[in-house]
This record gives C-alpha cells, sequence and structure tokens, in this order.
C-alpha cells in the first residue's frame, strides 16, 4: 500500500512538474499578488501644517501611449530579448529602433550592394525551400510565401503525448539604400500569421512575439549572408594560392607587359606573394590605381638563381614600380617600371619573363 502510494505522489509531482515547465519559461517566477495591490492616495495634509519632502526615488513611470496595460503577471513574457545580429563585416544596427533592420555598407565591390543582399536572400529562400510570392527590385521590396513550421507543444498534465501546432508566416522584406549605393538597410516585416492547434486557428500575434518572428528570420538571413561571404573568401584564397599560367603580351597602352590568366581581384594579391618570393619588397601600394611601389633587394639565392647560365645582372637593386590592370573579364596586365614610372623595354620584359611566369605559376604559395 505504501509503496503504490509513493509511486502515485511521484506521478503527481511529474505531472504537475510537466504542466507548470511551459509557463515557467515565458513567465515570472514567485506570487502575482502584487496584481491585487490598489494605487494608495497621496498624503493629505491639513493646509495649516507645512508638506513634508516626499522623495520619487521609487515613482513608477507613466505608462506611454503605445504600451499595452494588459501586459502585467502571467500575460508578460520574460524572455530574453530579440535582437538583430550584425554578423556580416560592415553591418550594424541602429540602437532604440523599433523595427527589424540591419544596415549594411559596401565592402566587395565585385558587385552592387543592392545586388549581393538581393542574390543572398533569394539564395536562403532557395535553400529552406520557401517560395516568392512577389519580387519587384525596383521597388526594393520582396514578400515570400507562406513558410510553414511544426512545433511540438507540451500536453497538459495528464496527456504523455505532445501535441503539433503548425505555424504559418509570411514575411515582407524591403530595400532602403542611400543615394551613394555603398549603404542600404534590410527590414523585415510580419505580414501574416496563422497557426493551428488541434481544432484551433490564431491568427492574432502580440507585438513582442510579432518582432521576435521578424528578428528570428533576419538574422537567419544575416546568418545565411555571413556564410556565403566567407565561402566566397575561403575559394578566394585557394584561387590566390594556385598557380596561375602567364604570357608575353602588351597593357592597355602598348606598353610590354605580362598577361596573368586571373580576375584583377585574384590577381592583386597574388602580386603581392609572388613579389616577395621574387625579392622584393613593397613599400606601398594603391589597388584602387593598381601601383605597387617595390625595392628590389638582389636574388639572395632566391628567383633568379639556377634559372640562367649567365652572370650578368638582369636587375639592379633599387625601386621600382608595378602597374596592374583589367586586361578582360578574366586576365590581368602586369607592366614592370622603373621609379619614374617610365615602362621597361620589352627585351628586359622578355628577360625577365621565365623567372616571373616560373614563380606566378607556383602552386601554395605561403600566404
Amino acid at each position: 500500500m505504501k509503496r503504490t502510494l509513493a509511486i502515485a505522489s511521484s506521478v503527481a509531482m511529474v505531472a504537475l512538474a510537466g504542466c507548470s515547465s511551459q509557463l515557467d519559461r515565458k513567465t515570472a517566477s514567485g506570487s502575482y499578488e502584487y496584481l491585487k495591490t490598489k494605487e494608495q492616495k497621496t498624503l493629505e495634509v491639513p493646509p495649516e501644517l507645512s508638506k513634508p519632502t516626499f522623495s520619487r526615488d521609487f515613482a513608477l513611470p507613466e505608462l506611454g501611449q503605445e504600451a499595452d496595460p494588459s501586459l502585467v503577471g502571467k500575460n508578460l513574457v520574460v524572455r530574453s530579448p530579440a535582437l538583430v545580429l550584425p554578423l556580416v563585416t560592415g553591418s550594424h544596427v541602429e540602437e532604440g529602433k523599433g523595427s527589424a533592420t540591419i544596415w549594411f555598407d559596401q565592402v566587395d565591390d565585385s558587385q552592387p550592394l543592392s545586388q549581393a543582399i538581393w542574390n543572398s536572400l533569394l539564395s536562403f529562400l532557395d535553400e529552406q525551400g520557401i517560395g516568392v510570392d512577389s519580387f519587384s527590385p525596383e521597388d526594393k521590396v520582396l514578400i515570400t510565401d507562406w513558410m510553414v513550421i511544426t512545433k511540438e507543444i507540451d500536453g497538459p498534465w495528464y496527456s504523455f503525448t505532445d501535441e503539433e501546432s503548425e505555424v504559418g508566416r509570411r514575411f515582407e522584406f524591403s530595400l532602403e539604400v542611400k543615394p551613394h549605393g555603398r549603404s542600404a538597410a534590410l527590414t523585415v516585416e510580419l505580414k501574416d500569421y496563422m497557426q493551428t492547434l488541434g481544432n484551433d486557428v490564431i491568427a492574432d500575434v502580440s507585438s513582442m512575439e510579432e518582432r521576435r518572428e521578424e528578428v528570428d528570420v533576419l538574422n537567419q538571413v544575416i546568418g545565411h549572408y555571413e556564410y556565403q561571404i566567407q565561402l566566397a573568401e575561403t575559394r578566394r584564397i585557394a584561387k590566390i594560392r594556385q598557380g596561375i599560367n602567364t604570357e608575353m603580351g602588351f597593357n592597355a597602352d602598348g606598353d610590354a607587359a605580362y598577361l596573368v590568366e586571373a580576375q584583377y581581384d585574384v590577381a592583386w594579391p597574388r602580386m603581392l606573394l609572388v613579389l616577395r618570393k621574387l625579392g622584393f619588397d613593397v613599400k606601398d601600394l594603391d589597388k584602387s590605381n593598381g601601383l605597387l611601389f617595390v625595392t628590389y633587394n638582389g636574388d639572395q639565392g632566391s628567383w633568379w638563381d639556377g634559372l640562367f647560365s649567365s652572370d650578368t645582372e638582369l636587375l639592379k637593386k633599387g625601386d621600382y614600380r608595378l602597374k596592374v590592370a583589367k586586361a578582360g573579364a578574366n586576365r590581368t596586365s602586369v607592366t614592370f617600371m622603373n621609379n619614374e614610372s617610365v615602362p621597361f623595354e620589352a627585351n628586359q620584359v622578355s628577360d625577365l619573363y621565365s623567372a616571373f611566369a616560373e614563380v606566378m605559376s607556383e602552386d601554395n604559395l605561403d600566404i
């Protein structure tokens, strides 16, 4: 008999704990007796007496006009706030902004910022299997199809099974681009909401839960954008470390130059690795204009060593300049110049070609 009572008591305790667990995770613990407290009147002092000084240290502020007075006691959800996470390099959020918004700054010049953001968003939706209801690049607005997820909801204490709830949401993404095009704000708004639990359908959602839904999907989009950037950077570094073919040719001005079989954004950092191995020190650089200011310190057993049978000095120690420029969609020209920006003669470019091309074609150069 005692054993039966003990088992029954244990089952009851577990059931009660399960009954309260879901609510406890969302509401404040402790008593709600304070809800019954009524505001007391201010102490009335007879006119013939002096009024004492009242402290305002613990005075409660007045409710704002948009505040919901029903959010008290168990109706007030006390979960951690939903915060937009600016994970992408060059992104930030505005303090105190009520909407789910993130600002992006142009970091990669390979494509317009607005195009990069839309491409990343469309890629995210496609990866998640979410359709697009409408998309207008001109109006800078995208509306998703229904995003349906299934959640398990804790059942009542007397039930040993959980109930399944389907939650459907539609979001509107809007993009605000600054006139200069190098800053843009992506904002998401919950457009439609519907939750089914058994035979019950819930179409309304509180403002706090609405923001949580908006921030949650925006953070997923941001995380996907950051992943794409990291993946592209990994691929770019792999290309930089791979050997690249080079041939003799001419730059856009008709000067003798080396033509590297790579895009400018790959050839530029690759040049820094190649020059270091060739015995050059880069003193200064200007990527926007494609200029490298270098000092050649001599062979020091490096790039000339063993490549030529002659002891003739192919390049004197000193300062030089290099001009790196686009030479088509997938080619880049490299022009060697003296310290006065005068291009090398064709015969000198030809003499240095073998050594330059060999180092440029090497794999796994140290970064």
